[in-house]
């Protein structure tokens, strides 16, 4: 991973220079909500004073973020920052990738274009993409649904990597019936273009990034398509999230299927959504593998949570009922762990916020 992160740090300066069981349902009203200018890198701030939260747990909660690799930390309190933090030569303006994280936002998009009319996600994927996406036979590959794409439940065979050509897509169970970790999601992307009469980039830059103030751009890199911004840019997608899908007036995918995509999707994987992991279930899988694990996903973390995890440890947090937005990137926290979402350093980190904010 490291030959191709490297490659496109170069294009840091560029980028950023330019201008519970039903979570959402517990944010505030609107007008208690702040959202930061459009056109602009103004946003403003809250102390934590005013807070009231432990002021004396900020310094070790930094020194342990840095030294566990990371580039970036933001806190959002009802919109408004909290804390902004840079580390290991990071800063306001450099960009870094979400890797899977960037999953939600295939998954908010899938949710815009449906709102339009587009698509519908209960709809098989080969009434857009034409037969013959899989190497499946035709009755197995119309089996899968748009939904089972967003879920993780295709149940096409994840033990063949990424690629996701049709010779590489091969049947392992009827769709819905197996939950399984894999790259075809992307495949949303090109349902979203086919629909939309567009490419994938304009539409996802019209429909979304622009019209909550993101910089970014996507790489196609190994046949992976990986999202990469500034920190605030991440910051402002999570914030979006957080107020409902809205962006001060304007409602930019709809509050029903956010509510859909951050609760449980299927029935094999409680913890996880459209490609949003959840927070608070009773039993969780996770990549590679289909054991099942009982307890919650992150136990220090509060129940009606709601991430976007990717490899080596970039993260979006949404807490509804804490007012919180929380937003990581950076190198692998823990080197000799690497993992492709969740890891041990979400339920450790956790532990230092807490005693911040509680």
């Amino acid at each position: 991973m490291k030959k191709w992160i490297y490659c496109f740090l170069a294009i840091s300066s560029f980028l950023g220079c330019s201008s519970n069981d039903n979570p959402i349902d517990q944010n505030p009203t609107d007008d208690q909500l702040y959202f930061p200018p459009i056109n602009s890198n103004t946003w403003e701030t809250k102390s934590i004073t005013d807070l009231g939260w432990n002021e004396a747990a900020l310094q070790p909660l930094l020194d342990y973020l840095e030294a566990k690799n990371t580039k970036s930390f933001m806190i959002l309190y009802n919109g408004k920052i909290v804390t902004e933090n840079y580390f290991n030569g990071h800063s306001n303006t450099s960009t870094w990738y979400w890797a899977s994280a960037g999953k939600t936002l295939t998954s908010t998009v899938s949710g815009i274009a449906q709102d339009e009319g587009l698509i519908n996600i209960n709809n098989k994927v080969s009434d857009y993409l034409g037969t013959g996406w899989t190497s499946e036979t035709l009755d197995k590959e119309n089996l899968i649904t748009c939904k089972n794409l967003l879920s993780m439940n295709s149940g096409i065979d994840d033990s063949l990597g990424d690629d996701v050509s049709p010779a590489n897509l091969i049947y392992k169970a009827d769709a819905g019936t197996r939950w399984a970790y894999h790259n075809v999601y992307v495949k949303m992307q090109n349902v979203i273009a086919a629909a939309s009469n567009q490419t994938w980039n304009s539409y996802f830059n019209t429909k979304l990034r622009d019209k909550i103030g993101m910089t970014g751009l996507w790489i196609d890199l190994d046949n992976l398509s990986v999202y990469w911004s500034t920190t605030k840019s991440m910051a402002r997608f999570g914030l979006m999230i957080y107020a409902k899908g809205k962006w001060e007036n304007s409602q930019i995918v709809s509050e029903s299927f956010l509510n859909e995509a951050t609760n449980t999707s299927q029935n094999i994987n409680q913890a996880y959504g459209y490609l949003w992991w959840l927070n608070g279930k009773s039993s969780y899988h996770l990549p590679q593998t289909q054991l099942q694990f009982s307890g919650s996903l992150i136990p220090n973390a509060p129940d009606d949570m709601y991430a976007a995890l990717g490899k080596n440890d970039q993260k979006i947090y949404v807490v509804p009922s804490k007012k919180l937005v929380i937003i990581r990137m950076g190198d692998v926290a823990n080197p000799d762990n690497p993992t492709f979402a969740l890891s041990g350093f979400d339920n450790e980190l956790w532990g230092k916020i807490n005693t911040l904010i509680n």
